[in-house]
């Protein structure tokens, strides 16, 4: 079997291209490190700014615990033609109040299920990208994103 010659992606499309994706997965997956041992889990993401990523968590779940010891987190979406982007970053616990309101005020799963935003359960992680990569389905090369467009 030969190896699938993907098409050439145009450098000034691939902001275009990644986005795309990233809309496309309602659910990527977060990878984090328990230890020495990398731990994956399907997130649904509370907001999207560009590919700054917002992930709504529970105090009480084990990747509260697994990001506060590393904070090196990797979002992977895929779409269903199985193109692929890969967000590496740093997980921050958001504290800006006004972000957390507008989060929670779009968000009724939350609130149905939290009840109150100074629920002490609820936390917020902004996943802040320090590489972006795209890459075609079965192309096997990724392409590096920039992080703001060019100009």
């Amino acid at each position: 079997m030969s190896k699938p010659i993907p098409e050439p992606i145009d450098p000034g499309r691939l902001i275009e291209l990644a986005s795309a994706v990233v809309r496309s997965d309602r659910f990527p997956h977060l990878a984090s490190i328990d230890g020495e041992q990398p731990r994956v889990r399907p997130v649904s993401p509370v907001r999207t700014d560009g590919f700054t990523v917002y992930v709504a968590n529970l105090r009480s779940y084990h990747k509260t615990t697994e990001i506060a010891a590393n904070p090196r987190v990797e979002l992977c979406y895929l779409d269903d033609h199985h193109d692929q982007v890969r967000i590496s970053g740093t997980a921050e616990i958001v504290t800006e109040r006004a972000i957390l309101e507008e989060i929670w005020g779009s968000n009724p799963l939350l609130r149905n299920y939290l009840g109150s935003i100074d629920n002490p359960e609820l936390v917020v992680y902004r996943i802040s990208p320090d590489q972006v990569r795209y890459m075609k389905e079965w192309a096997l090369d990724y392409h590096e994103v920039p992080l703001s467009p060019p100009g």
